[in-house]
């Protein structure tokens, strides 16, 4: 499958993928809501090497992305804009191909996606975000990246609107990241579509920042 077939593979099953993300506005970093829909990963106590493989880990994120520090360049590389019409914090420029290619191994070399932000029209580079499968345990994620360090989060327990209501009309403080509705039943009751989990497992890294704490923020 060529780089291209799989976003256009990807794009396709974007109709909740979009939904979801609509309500993943600014409003969710200050909601109570957003413990009911996400989940992370426990912070591990320290093992021997945890600190220099995640200090490897921010060295090579910070010399592979830095060419991005022009937005063109990495649209050029292949990374897309996900949602670039829809108001967010952090506009996510994602490379399908690497988020394929993170479905079998980690490569802090080919970031999955590279969080902007965005100031005066332009993009302003921050980090990037690793992905790993839906499936994976806390074992294996922390091959990736000492659990030790930084916490691995999903997004879960969401409640879509009913597939062909127009997003204006949907009543947001119910359905979608930022919604009140975080169990099957309710979203049954309500006529939803109800996701388990939508999206992979999901780790950012902040190479440009000082602070260890800010550098594997969440």
């Amino acid at each position: 499958m060529t780089s291209g077939e799989m976003q256009q593979k990807t794009e396709a099953k974007s109709d909740a993928g979009r939904a979801a993300m609509n309500a993943m506005s600014d409003s969710m970093h200050m909601s109570g809501n957003m413990d009911r829909h996400m989940f992370m990963t426990s912070l591990r106590p320290k093992s021997a090497g945890d600190d220099e493989r995640a200090a490897e880990i921010v060295k090579t994120a910070r010399e592979s992305i830095e060419k991005y520090k022009d937005y063109r360049v990495a649209l050029a590389d292949g990374y897309r804009i996900f949602l670039p019409h829809v108001p967010q914090k952090h506009y996510h420029f994602t490379n399908y191909w690497n988020a394929f290619k993170a479905r079998f191994t980690f490569d802090p070399a080919h970031p999955t996606s590279l969080p902007y932000k965005k100031v005066k029209g332009t993009y302003v580079l921050e980090g990037a975000m690793f992905t790993a499968p839906k499936n994976f345990t806390d074992d294996q994620l922390n091959e990736r990246v000492p659990l030790s360090v930084a916490r691995w989060h999903k997004h879960v327990n969401l409640c879509l609107p009913p597939r062909g209501e127009k997003m204006q009309d949907v009543n947001w403080k119910e359905f979608g990241a930022d919604g009140s509705i975080a169990t099957k039943q309710a979203c049954r009751e309500a006529d939803g579509r109800w996701i388990p989990q939508i999206f992979c497992w999901m780790v950012h890294v902040y190479p440009y920042e000082t602070d260890s704490a800010k550098i594997w923020a969440h």
